[in-house]
Protein backbone atom coordinates (compact mmCIF):
# COMPACT_ATOMS: atom_id res chain seq x y z
CA UNK A 1 0.00 0.00 0.00
CA UNK A 2 1.43 3.55 -0.99
CA UNK A 3 2.81 5.02 2.16
CA UNK A 4 1.85 8.53 1.02
CA UNK A 5 -1.68 6.79 1.93
CA UNK A 6 -3.01 8.39 4.93
CA UNK A 7 -6.00 6.15 5.50
CA UNK A 8 -5.70 3.13 7.78
CA UNK A 9 -8.72 1.63 7.41
CA UNK A 10 -12.33 1.49 5.36
CA UNK A 11 -13.91 3.27 8.24
CA UNK A 12 -11.51 6.46 7.56
CA UNK A 13 -12.92 6.35 3.74
CA UNK A 14 -16.50 6.74 5.12
CA UNK A 15 -17.85 10.38 4.34
CA UNK A 16 -19.32 11.66 8.14
CA UNK A 17 -23.28 13.04 8.58
CA UNK A 18 -20.93 16.27 9.54
CA UNK A 19 -19.46 15.99 5.99
CA UNK A 20 -22.48 15.56 4.61
CA UNK A 21 -24.54 17.73 6.00
CA UNK A 22 -21.94 20.50 5.00
CA UNK A 23 -22.02 19.19 1.34
CA UNK A 24 -25.77 19.73 1.08
CA UNK A 25 -26.02 23.74 2.31
CA UNK A 26 -23.10 24.36 0.16
CA UNK A 27 -24.88 23.01 -2.75
CA UNK A 28 -27.97 24.89 -1.44
CA UNK A 29 -25.96 28.29 -1.48
CA UNK A 30 -24.91 27.42 -4.75
CA UNK A 31 -27.94 26.76 -6.34
CA UNK A 32 -29.88 29.83 -4.75
CA UNK A 33 -26.88 31.70 -6.17
CA UNK A 34 -26.88 30.21 -9.75
CA UNK A 35 -30.68 30.93 -9.75
CA UNK A 36 -30.56 34.42 -8.90
CA UNK A 37 -30.67 35.53 -12.69
CA UNK A 38 -33.75 33.18 -12.94
CA UNK A 39 -35.34 35.09 -10.76
CA UNK A 40 -34.89 38.46 -11.95
CA UNK A 41 -36.19 37.22 -15.13
CA UNK A 42 -39.30 35.75 -13.63
CA UNK A 43 -39.74 39.65 -11.75
CA UNK A 44 -39.05 41.56 -14.98
CA UNK A 45 -41.41 38.59 -16.86
CA UNK A 46 -44.97 39.56 -14.39
CA UNK A 47 -43.95 43.22 -14.86
CA UNK A 48 -44.56 42.98 -18.54
CA UNK A 49 -47.66 40.38 -18.04
CA UNK A 50 -49.16 43.29 -15.77
CA UNK A 51 -49.34 45.66 -17.94
CA UNK A 52 -51.27 43.54 -20.41
CA UNK A 53 -54.97 43.77 -20.43
CA UNK A 54 -55.58 39.97 -20.78
CA UNK A 55 -53.84 36.85 -21.83
CA UNK A 56 -53.85 37.24 -25.62
CA UNK A 57 -52.13 40.67 -25.34
CA UNK A 58 -48.76 38.84 -24.54
CA UNK A 59 -48.57 37.81 -27.94
CA UNK A 60 -48.32 41.50 -28.67
CA UNK A 61 -45.27 42.06 -26.14
CA UNK A 62 -42.19 40.92 -28.69
CA UNK A 63 -39.72 41.94 -25.56
CA UNK A 64 -41.22 38.93 -24.25
CA UNK A 65 -41.67 36.63 -26.69
CA UNK A 66 -38.47 33.88 -25.78
CA UNK A 67 -40.02 33.87 -22.20
CA UNK A 68 -43.42 32.97 -23.57
CA UNK A 69 -41.74 29.94 -25.37
CA UNK A 70 -39.94 28.88 -22.41
CA UNK A 71 -42.85 28.53 -20.16
CA UNK A 72 -44.84 26.44 -22.86
CA UNK A 73 -42.38 24.48 -21.80
CA UNK A 74 -40.04 24.63 -24.82
CA UNK A 75 -36.06 23.95 -24.44
CA UNK A 76 -33.16 26.11 -26.14
CA UNK A 77 -32.61 22.82 -27.98
CA UNK A 78 -35.87 22.48 -29.48
CA UNK A 79 -36.21 26.10 -30.90
CA UNK A 80 -34.23 24.90 -33.75
CA UNK A 81 -36.66 22.39 -34.97
CA UNK A 82 -39.62 25.25 -34.77
CA UNK A 83 -40.42 28.09 -37.70
CA UNK A 84 -41.67 31.21 -36.05
CA UNK A 85 -45.15 29.86 -36.95
CA UNK A 86 -44.76 26.91 -34.69
CA UNK A 87 -43.43 28.89 -32.05
CA UNK A 88 -46.80 31.60 -31.80
CA UNK A 89 -49.25 28.03 -32.05
CA UNK A 90 -47.39 27.10 -28.63
CA UNK A 91 -47.52 30.44 -27.07
CA UNK A 92 -51.29 30.27 -28.36
CA UNK A 93 -51.51 26.83 -26.64
CA UNK A 94 -49.94 28.30 -23.32
CA UNK A 95 -52.67 31.06 -23.38
CA UNK A 96 -55.38 28.91 -24.06
CA UNK A 97 -54.84 25.73 -21.90
CA UNK A 98 -52.91 28.00 -18.40
CA UNK A 99 -52.90 31.52 -18.68
CA UNK A 100 -56.83 32.38 -19.54
CA UNK A 101 -57.87 29.44 -17.45
CA UNK A 102 -56.51 31.56 -14.50
CA UNK A 103 -58.44 34.55 -14.72
CA UNK A 104 -57.18 37.88 -13.43
CA UNK A 105 -54.06 36.25 -12.00
CA UNK A 106 -52.68 35.16 -15.53
CA UNK A 107 -49.66 37.06 -14.82
CA UNK A 108 -48.53 34.53 -11.58
CA UNK A 109 -49.60 31.35 -13.92
CA UNK A 110 -46.94 33.14 -16.37
CA UNK A 111 -44.51 33.45 -13.60
CA UNK A 112 -44.83 30.31 -11.76
CA UNK A 113 -44.72 28.55 -15.02
CA UNK A 114 -41.69 30.11 -16.65
CA UNK A 115 -39.46 29.10 -13.13
CA UNK A 116 -41.12 25.96 -13.08
CA UNK A 117 -38.92 25.20 -16.58
CA UNK A 118 -36.19 27.46 -15.53
CA UNK A 119 -35.77 24.68 -12.32
CA UNK A 120 -36.09 22.20 -14.43
CA UNK A 121 -32.38 23.95 -16.26
CA UNK A 122 -31.38 24.61 -13.44
CA UNK A 123 -30.92 21.39 -11.69
CA UNK A 124 -29.47 20.18 -14.99
CA UNK A 125 -26.90 23.09 -14.37
CA UNK A 126 -26.31 22.00 -11.17
CA UNK A 127 -25.43 18.47 -12.15
CA UNK A 128 -22.57 19.88 -14.20
CA UNK A 129 -21.50 22.27 -11.47
CA UNK A 130 -21.12 19.56 -8.90
CA UNK A 131 -18.49 17.87 -11.09
CA UNK A 132 -16.93 21.31 -11.78
CA UNK A 133 -16.38 22.62 -8.04
CA UNK A 134 -15.26 18.80 -7.30
CA UNK A 135 -12.69 19.21 -10.01
CA UNK A 136 -11.87 23.20 -8.70
CA UNK A 137 -10.93 22.02 -4.96
CA UNK A 138 -9.18 19.23 -6.63
CA UNK A 139 -7.24 21.87 -8.98
CA UNK A 140 -6.61 24.32 -6.11
CA UNK A 141 -5.20 21.90 -3.66
CA UNK A 142 -3.03 20.89 -6.40
CA UNK A 143 -2.10 24.37 -7.20
CA UNK A 144 -1.14 25.03 -3.41
CA UNK A 145 1.38 22.07 -2.67
CA UNK A 146 3.10 23.48 -6.03
CA UNK A 147 3.18 26.90 -4.46
CA UNK A 148 4.33 26.03 -1.20
CA UNK A 149 6.63 23.34 -2.70
CA UNK A 150 7.75 26.14 -5.09
CA UNK A 151 7.80 24.02 -7.78
CA UNK A 152 7.34 26.36 -11.03
CA UNK A 153 4.15 25.36 -13.50
CA UNK A 154 2.32 26.51 -16.24
CA UNK A 155 -1.28 26.29 -16.66
CA UNK A 156 -4.01 26.11 -19.84
CA UNK A 157 -7.04 27.43 -19.26
CA UNK A 158 -10.11 26.03 -21.23
CA UNK A 159 -10.50 29.25 -23.48
CA UNK A 160 -6.58 28.80 -24.77
CA UNK A 161 -6.73 24.77 -24.76
CA UNK A 162 -7.67 25.02 -28.47
CA UNK A 163 -4.60 27.20 -29.20
CA UNK A 164 -2.43 25.40 -26.98
CA UNK A 165 -1.91 29.26 -25.12
CA UNK A 166 -0.11 28.37 -21.78
CA UNK A 167 1.03 30.76 -19.51
CA UNK A 168 3.02 30.52 -16.49
CA UNK A 169 1.77 30.12 -13.16
CA UNK A 170 0.62 32.50 -10.76
CA UNK A 171 -0.84 30.95 -8.01
CA UNK A 172 -3.34 33.63 -6.54
CA UNK A 173 -4.71 34.41 -9.55
CA UNK A 174 -4.41 30.61 -10.51
CA UNK A 175 -6.48 30.05 -7.39
CA UNK A 176 -8.75 32.68 -7.77
CA UNK A 177 -9.48 31.16 -11.62
CA UNK A 178 -9.46 27.69 -10.74
CA UNK A 179 -12.55 27.42 -12.51
CA UNK A 180 -10.91 27.68 -15.38
CA UNK A 181 -8.12 25.61 -15.46
CA UNK A 182 -7.90 23.10 -18.33
CA UNK A 183 -4.15 21.65 -17.71
CA UNK A 184 -1.55 22.03 -15.58
CA UNK A 185 2.42 21.19 -16.30
CA UNK A 186 4.72 21.03 -13.97
CA UNK A 187 8.70 20.05 -13.82
CA UNK A 188 10.11 18.53 -10.84
CA UNK A 189 13.36 16.04 -10.09
CA UNK A 190 14.05 15.73 -13.49
CA UNK A 191 10.10 14.86 -14.81
CA UNK A 192 8.05 16.59 -16.90
CA UNK A 193 4.34 15.75 -15.78
CA UNK A 194 0.72 17.34 -17.57
CA UNK A 195 -2.35 16.50 -15.42
CA UNK A 196 -5.73 17.39 -17.22
CA UNK A 197 -9.22 17.19 -16.85
CA UNK A 198 -12.17 15.26 -17.91
CA UNK A 199 -10.66 13.90 -21.83
CA UNK A 200 -11.52 11.37 -23.97
CA UNK A 201 -8.93 8.91 -24.01
CA UNK A 202 -8.82 6.97 -27.36
CA UNK A 203 -7.47 3.05 -25.60
CA UNK A 204 -11.10 3.04 -23.72
CA UNK A 205 -12.65 5.53 -25.67
CA UNK A 206 -14.37 7.23 -22.74
CA UNK A 207 -13.68 10.48 -21.28
CA UNK A 208 -11.50 10.16 -17.69
CA UNK A 209 -11.62 12.80 -14.69
CA UNK A 210 -8.06 13.17 -13.90
CA UNK A 211 -5.33 12.40 -16.65
CA UNK A 212 -1.73 12.34 -15.58
CA UNK A 213 0.81 12.52 -18.65
CA UNK A 214 4.64 12.46 -19.28
CA UNK A 215 5.02 15.62 -20.77
CA UNK A 216 5.86 19.02 -20.85
CA UNK A 217 4.10 21.80 -22.29
CA UNK A 218 4.80 21.43 -26.06
CA UNK A 219 4.06 17.49 -26.34
CA UNK A 220 0.45 18.15 -24.88
CA UNK A 221 0.23 19.09 -28.20
CA UNK A 222 -3.35 20.56 -28.01
CA UNK A 223 -4.42 17.30 -26.25
CA UNK A 224 -3.15 15.02 -29.00
CA UNK A 225 -1.10 13.39 -26.23
CA UNK A 226 -3.98 11.06 -25.59
CA UNK A 227 -2.88 9.31 -28.93
CA UNK A 228 0.46 8.31 -26.95
CA UNK A 229 -0.28 5.68 -24.04
CA UNK A 230 2.89 5.18 -23.17
CA UNK A 231 2.83 8.54 -21.93
CA UNK A 232 0.23 7.70 -19.44
CA UNK A 233 0.88 7.80 -15.87
CA UNK A 234 -2.40 8.00 -13.95
CA UNK A 235 -6.03 8.16 -14.56
CA UNK A 236 -8.42 8.88 -12.23
CA UNK A 237 -12.38 9.06 -11.64
CA UNK A 238 -13.69 12.29 -9.66
CA UNK A 239 -17.05 11.80 -8.17
CA UNK A 240 -18.29 15.48 -6.27
CA UNK A 241 -22.10 14.46 -5.68
CA UNK A 242 -22.91 14.73 -1.83
CA UNK A 243 -25.61 12.77 -1.79
CA UNK A 244 -25.45 9.07 0.02
CA UNK A 245 -28.49 7.66 -2.06
CA UNK A 246 -26.33 8.12 -5.18
CA UNK A 247 -23.03 7.34 -3.74
CA UNK A 248 -22.66 3.64 -4.30
CA UNK A 249 -24.04 4.12 -7.85
CA UNK A 250 -21.19 6.33 -8.53
CA UNK A 251 -18.95 3.91 -6.63
CA UNK A 252 -19.96 1.08 -9.30
CA UNK A 253 -19.45 3.63 -12.21
CA UNK A 254 -16.31 4.68 -11.73
CA UNK A 255 -14.69 1.36 -10.51
CA UNK A 256 -16.13 -0.08 -13.69
CA UNK A 257 -14.27 2.68 -15.68
CA UNK A 258 -10.75 2.08 -13.69
CA UNK A 259 -11.55 -1.63 -14.55
CA UNK A 260 -11.49 -0.68 -18.33
CA UNK A 261 -9.20 1.57 -17.98
CA UNK A 262 -6.22 -1.22 -16.64
CA UNK A 263 -7.39 -3.73 -19.07
CA UNK A 264 -7.13 -1.45 -21.90
CA UNK A 265 -3.52 -0.22 -20.26
CA UNK A 266 -2.45 -4.06 -19.54
CA UNK A 267 0.81 -3.81 -22.30
CA UNK A 268 1.80 -0.58 -20.24
CA UNK A 269 0.52 -0.50 -16.82
CA UNK A 270 -0.61 2.74 -15.03
CA UNK A 271 -1.62 3.95 -11.71
CA UNK A 272 -5.82 4.36 -10.81
CA UNK A 273 -7.42 5.94 -8.15
CA UNK A 274 -10.80 6.89 -7.36
CA UNK A 275 -11.89 10.20 -5.12
CA UNK A 276 -15.60 10.97 -4.05
CA UNK A 277 -17.49 13.28 -1.69
CA UNK A 278 -20.01 10.74 -0.69
CA UNK A 279 -18.51 7.00 0.32
CA UNK A 280 -20.72 4.88 2.02
CA UNK A 281 -19.80 2.13 4.37
CA UNK A 282 -20.55 -0.70 1.63
CA UNK A 283 -18.37 0.64 -1.18
CA UNK A 284 -15.79 1.96 1.71
CA UNK A 285 -15.19 -1.70 2.47
CA UNK A 286 -14.54 -2.33 -1.55
CA UNK A 287 -12.06 0.07 -2.25
CA UNK A 288 -10.23 -0.21 0.92
CA UNK A 289 -9.87 -4.17 -0.50
CA UNK A 290 -8.48 -2.49 -3.74
CA UNK A 291 -5.95 -0.32 -2.18
CA UNK A 292 -4.68 -3.53 -0.13
CA UNK A 293 -4.18 -5.76 -2.86
CA UNK A 294 -3.02 -2.60 -5.16
CA UNK A 295 -5.83 -3.02 -7.27
CA UNK A 296 -6.42 0.36 -6.88
CA UNK A 297 -3.19 2.74 -6.54
CA UNK A 298 -5.08 5.37 -4.49
CA UNK A 299 -8.32 6.58 -3.14
CA UNK A 300 -9.63 9.57 -0.89
CA UNK A 301 -12.59 11.32 0.08
CA UNK A 302 -12.96 14.36 -1.08
CA UNK A 303 -14.71 15.99 1.55
CA UNK A 304 -11.65 15.36 4.05
CA UNK A 305 -9.05 18.01 3.50
CA UNK A 306 -6.18 15.39 4.78
CA UNK A 307 -7.14 12.80 2.51
CA UNK A 308 -6.88 15.42 -0.56
CA UNK A 309 -3.60 16.69 0.30
CA UNK A 310 -2.05 13.12 0.93
CA UNK A 311 -4.11 12.62 -3.00
CA UNK A 312 -2.67 15.65 -4.34
CA UNK A 313 0.71 14.83 -2.88
CA UNK A 314 1.05 10.96 -4.09
CA UNK A 315 -0.02 12.81 -7.62
CA UNK A 316 2.92 15.02 -7.42
CA UNK A 317 4.78 11.90 -6.25
CA UNK A 318 3.95 10.09 -9.92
Amino acid sequence: MNPLLIIRSAQELITSRTQTRSGFIEAALAKNKKGRPYIEQARTLRAYALAAENPQALLGIDAIRPALLTASGLSDKAFKYFTEADKTEAIRALIKNFLEPAGDEFAEELTYRFLLIKGDSLGGSMRNYVGELAQMKLVRKLLSLLAIREIPYYVLSKQQKKNNGWTSGSYEADFTAASEIAAIQWSHDGKNRLLFFNTKIPLVNNNVDICLFDGDCLSFDFGRIVNHPQKALMFGELKGGIDPAGADEHWKTGNSALARIRSAFRPTPVCTSFIAAAIEAKMATEIWDQLSDSTLSFAANLTDDGQLTSYCAWTLSL
